[in-house]
């Protein structure tokens, strides 16, 4: 079967290699140079299934209003005359309930766990290599009430059967030596066992080089321009080298989705999150983080990289704007002295902005539409990374008529409808 996917991402291009294995003929087209070289480019390198959980959950609105008003925020909204934002915005607030976040979170993290099971299976058939980690991920708590606040995330951690240890005090020295001359500041941690790291453009570069070895073409330098459908399939994808064409078509173009797919009549309710990192090279290896820390207060993640500190973090409601803020690098640059010291170089440090798809219960859109032969794999917010293997088997099994390994409830764009 001839499948052609729109976007290189790390999702992208995942799902070409799992469909190339799987015995299809695979295009994907990409208007960048390369595979990965834009929201995959410079995340906060977390695969954390164990950390899947959605941005709308109770108390999140009275937080949101705390964000905005910290000297190093969080959040940042831009106000804009963008429909799309308000309404998008609406949404999460009506998924900010109890009740809702534990249907989300769930969701997510079986899809997350599921990938992270694939990414390892990945790794031993293939020995590919992107400065990865199993060390986990250690969530730090600045305040009683946040470490007291935890129950919630663990009920749903138990309910899948997701590995974790909740450390009191300083118990999390063990796991984070470094962090000893910080001590002071934290009460505790939510430690992750199971979460691993590593370099998204590293691995999506080296498993693009696999996927073309497996017969996929990558078609970069072309822009996509329309959808063309006639009834109840879509005849064509217009690009300005011509009209692409094929049995099936799954579109992956992050937060870019909604614009091709609202012509032809299918609306999604995916919106453009920014988000910021800087890339800050070691100068003292013992000074630095072993695996991931996520802080809890300034919702900012420090990732160890082979020899580089990565420090992700911060959201930012400004549309489709790329524009670099210097105010959020002094937020990354402030979180990575404020924990690792004399850990990294923040004077050498490379600044980046990408756009997360996000949905409003921060699951994303996996599966058919209305359109017989076009699928849809996008939405995945700042998970893109922890979910690319896991969505990449399952869109391949979707494609070729298996039933997907694990069950596809909530995560299609019905629960829209």
């Amino acid at each position: 079967m001839q499948v052609l996917i729109l976007g290189s991402g790390v999702i992208g291009t995942t799902m070409a290699y799992y469909l190339a294995k799987a015995g299809h003929e695979v295009t994907v087209v990409d208007r960048q140079p390369g595979p990965a070289l834009e929201t995959s480019y410079a995340n906060a390198g977390e695969v954390s299934p164990g950390y899947s959980a959605p941005w709308a959950g109770p108390g999140v609105p009275v937080k949101a209003v705390k964000w905005m008003l910290m000297h190093h925020s969080p959040l940042v909204i831009k106000p804009m005359l963008d429909p799309a934002m308000w309404r998008w915005g609406l949404a999460m607030l009506r998924n900010c309930t109890e009740a809702r976040y534990g249907i989300n979170k769930g969701r997510m993290v079986r899809l997350a766990e599921y990938s992270r099971d694939c990414l390892k299976q990945l790794r031993a058939d293939t020995g590919i290599q992107y400065d990865d980690r199993t060390q986990g991920t250690l969530q730090l708590f600045r305040t009683q009430k946040q470490l007291d606040s935890v129950g919630k995330d663990v009920d749903v951690l138990k309910q899948y059967g997701v590995p974790y240890q909740v450390l009191a005090g300083d118990a999390y020295l063990q796991y984070e030596p470094a962090l000893a001359q910080v001590k002071h500041k934290f009460v505790g941690a939510l430690r992750l066992p199971a979460d691993e790291t590593g370099d998204c453009f590293k691995f999506t570069q080296t498993l693009a080089t696999m996927a073309e070895a497996l017969g996929v073409k990558f078609r970069f330098g072309v822009n996509i321009q329309g959808i063309d459908c006639e009834g109840d399939r879509v005849t064509g994808v217009r690009t300005d080298a011509g009209v692409l064409t094929g049995d099936k078509i799954i579109l992956a173009l992050g937060s870019y989705s909604p614009q091709l797919l609202k012509p032809i009549g299918i609306k999604i309710p995916v919106y453009p999150v920014k988000g910021f990192s800087i890339t800050v090279p070691i100068t003292d290896a013992t000074m630095a983080p072993e695996s991931t820390i996520m802080d809890e207060t300034h919702k900012v993640a420090v990732t160890r990289l082979g020899d580089r500190i990565r420090v992700g973090g911060t959201a930012q409601l400004s549309g489709y704007d790329l524009a670099l803020d210097a105010s959020r690098q002094k937020t990354l640059n402030h979180v990575v002295t404020d924990l690792f010291p004399k850990g990294g170089d923040v004077s050498k440090a490379e600044f980046w902005t990408g756009l997360r798809p996000m949905t409003p219960d921060g699951t994303p859109i996996l599966g058919e539409t209305r359109y017989s032969n076009l699928y849809l794999s996008t939405g995945h917010g700042t998970l893109g990374w922890t979910m690319a293997a896991g969505t990449g088997r399952v869109m391949a099994d979707l494609i070729s008529g298996r039933q997907p390994d694990i069950s596809m409830e909530g995560l299609t764009v019905a629960r829209y409808s």
